[in-house]
């Protein structure tokens, strides 16, 4: 399975504090069946320019790397962008793409999106330079009126959840309805941490399993890895 959204590489963001907190994250996500990793560290143009992120990334990645075990996960390097107003016009915007792949996982604002918000999201997918994918969209999907998401649905773009959206009593069913209506294709941990934000991955899996069954389990990871297949994954 491909955890696509998480906070592994140590000291960038507001995820893993150090190296040896993103071993004992890798650790964990391998055991829960997880083989390939993207490193999706958070992207705010208004405190960092891309050339600065990509280095401090790097760094950080070169860190982790000299430590890791050899039958560790696969690691790709992508970003969290955070939408701007003018994203769709940042000539950098390809490098913070996931390695080895169009795929621009971008997060959205968590509120009600303005009408040029939109317009710039299906700007960038008109472009059919990217491949969206929208991050944790429970966290926004709420907010907006079901004919957006229908349209950004028609133009392909990609919705990833978190994998704690389908643990909690009162957001389990959501989810999987969601899932069902195939308004969730990918999955993620969204780790940040081994402790209040560790990976839970299992227990979504176990939960989609027994609601859905394993086929929707098997389509989730066919989409995954036929996405990041050039970046020879």
């Amino acid at each position: 399975m491909i955890d696509f959204h998480c906070h592994i590489l140590p000291g960038i963001d507001d995820g893993s504090r150090n190296v040896e907190m993103s071993l004992a994250m890798i650790s964990a996500q391998a055991r829960q069946g997880i083989d390939t990793i993207v490193a999706t560290s958070h992207f705010y143009a208004t405190q960092r320019s891309p050339e600065r992120f990509l280095f401090r990334r790097q760094e950080a990645y070169d860190k982790l790397l000299s430590v890791l075990p050899p039958d560790s996960p696969t690691i790709l390097l992508g970003a969290e962008v955070l939408y701007f107003p003018g994203i769709s016009h940042m000539e950098a915007l390809p490098k913070l793409c996931i390695e080895g792949t169009d795929i621009l996982l971008l997060e959205m604002p968590f509120e009600p999106w303005q009408d040029y918000y939109i317009r710039e999201v299906r700007e960038l997918a008109h472009s059919r330079e990217f491949t969206l994918m929208l991050a944790h969209i429970e966290r926004y999907y709420y907010d907006q009126p079901v004919s957006v998401w229908d349209d950004f649905l028609d133009l392909g773009i990609l919705m990833q959840s978190n994998a704690e959206f389908f643990l909690p009593f009162r957001t389990k069913r959501k989810a999987l309805k969601l899932l069902k209506e195939g308004r969730i294709h990918l999955l993620g941990t969204d780790c940040h941490n081994t402790e209040s934000r560790a990976p839970r991955m299992d227990e979504a899996v176990n939960v989609i399993r027994k609601h859905l069954g394993q086929t929707v389990l098997d389509e989730i990871d066919d989409l995954g890895y036929d996405l990041l297949s050039e970046a020879g994954i």
